[in-house]
């Protein structure tokens, strides 16, 4: 394949990126920054290292695809899609590992996903995962399924019946947020119902194809794209995704799939913070909690939606947030990088572990917008032993809702839970 690199173009290998990097802040090597990566990729395209290269491969696959080196850039370069391109090179050439076909083939296949995803919830219901959470590489993943538990469980109230004068919207549901995270989903169609939204389900929607496009397996992003495409449809109705790593994608499918009705559908999409964000939100009530946003970086530096998210977590009356230092560094999960790369990837949640240890008064939760966060996130506290949980920014505003007596108002047309 030719690889194409016109995003990188624009590079005039400033070293604006280097501080950026979370890699970079970790090894202090050239060759583990954005401007390192790109002279690697161009040497590649030149056909000056082999693809099988394994030092050019270390290099390349320790990159996290934060893209936090892209607002950054005073000369707008296109890091994401550069190494996207570079990886799917790779991939074709020497092929995925096989914790990756694992990995990739277990998400992309409902068939393999649906028993997978039951045993993950089952060892979080048993409370196996909880107790069994450590700093260990077993420990820690144990932890990443015990950081899925909900913050707050209550019955479900009914549907909105005083109709919609925002307009109807669609659920994408992806395949880990459907699968360890369903009570978020529950969350957000309380919550747009409660702010005047009509959220419908899509049926025969599979996972966005993030983590196959970052990791290089380009046909697998596009056959789920394009069976999402008829899933969805060519209607208007806005898509709302509350998984910042799958929004990004998502919005992207113009480009993944190099067609109009790729566009077409990125457009419709939005995260679940700025459909709130547009309505208001409405304020809930009083929950007495320390919150620290956490930007996921498909939603910060990606999407580059920031205001958002604390608009929501600011409706919530009696909630004190904090936006800590490094709250918009990665905490390197990356979709599957966590799982190829453990090393590197304690190492870039080291400092943000940190910072949420030295937070004074003590934290209650760190709210953020990315299923893979919240499982890094979570079991990093786990391992260091800090009683503070994650939660996605509407399960925070869910919680208000259901204290305040929302989902019991008039204005909402239903009764009270008795």
């Amino acid at each position: 394949m030719t690889l194409d690199l016109t995003s990188l173009d624009p590079c005039v290998h400033c070293g604006f990126c280097l501080p950026a990097c979370p890699t970079y802040a970790v090894t202090g090597d050239e060759a583990d920054s954005p401007r390192g990566r790109i002279v690697l990729m161009r040497a590649l395209e030149r056909n000056e290292i082999p693809a099988d290269d394994p030092a050019a491969r270390q290099h390349l696959d320790t990159c996290l695809g934060c893209r936090g080196c892209e607002p950054v850039c005073p000369s707008g370069v296109g890091y994401g899609r550069g190494l996207e391109a570079t990886r799917e090179l790779l991939a074709r050439k020497n092929g995925l590992t096989l914790l990756s076909r694992l990995l990739l083939g277990t998400f992309g296949n409902s068939l393999w996903g649906r028993p997978f995803f039951f045993l993950l919830k089952t060892l979080r219901s048993l409370g196996l995962a909880d107790s069994l959470s450590g700093s260990g590489r077993i420990g820690f993943g144990l932890g990443m399924i015990a950081a899925t538990k909900p913050v707050h469980r209550d019955g479900v109230p009914p549907r909105n019946t005083k109709g919609d004068p925002r307009g109807t919207v669609r659920l994408f549901t992806g395949c880990i947020m459907n699968g360890l995270f369903s009570h978020v989903h529950a969350a957000t169609r309380r919550t747009l119902e409660a702010n005047g939204y009509k959220v419908i389900e899509t049926e025969r929607q599979v996972c966005c194809g993030a983590l196959h496009a970052h990791a290089g397996d380009h046909k697998g992003a596009v056959r789920l794209a394009q069976t999402n495409l008829a899933a969805f449809g060519s209607g208007t109705e806005p898509i709302v995704v509350n998984s910042a790593g799958c929004g990004a994608l998502l919005k992207d499918y113009g480009h993944l799939l190099g067609r109009a009705e790729g566009e077409a559908f990125g457009r419709r999409v939005s995260d679940v913070s700025e459909l709130l964000y547009a309505a208001g939100p409405r304020p809930g009530g009083e929950l007495s909690v320390e919150v620290a946003y956490d930007a996921p970086c498909h939603l910060q530096h990606a999407q580059r939606v920031q205001a958002a998210p604390l608009a929501v977590l600011s409706a919530v009356p009696g909630l004190r947030l904090r936006v800590l230092p490094g709250s918009d560094r990665c905490c390197g999960s990356a979709g599957i990088f966590s799982a190829l790369q453990p090393t590197m990837s304690r190492a870039v949640l080291e400092d943000k572990i940190a910072s949420f240890a030295e937070a004074t008064p003590r934290l209650d939760f760190v709210a953020t917008g990315n299923p893979g966060c919240h499982m890094q996130i979570g079991a990093g506290l786990r391992a260091a032993r800090l009683p503070i949980q994650v939660a996605h920014p509407v399960e925070l505003l869910d919680w208000a809702y259901e204290l305040g007596g929302v989902y019991g108002s008039k204005e909402y047309g239903i009764r009270s839970k008795e």
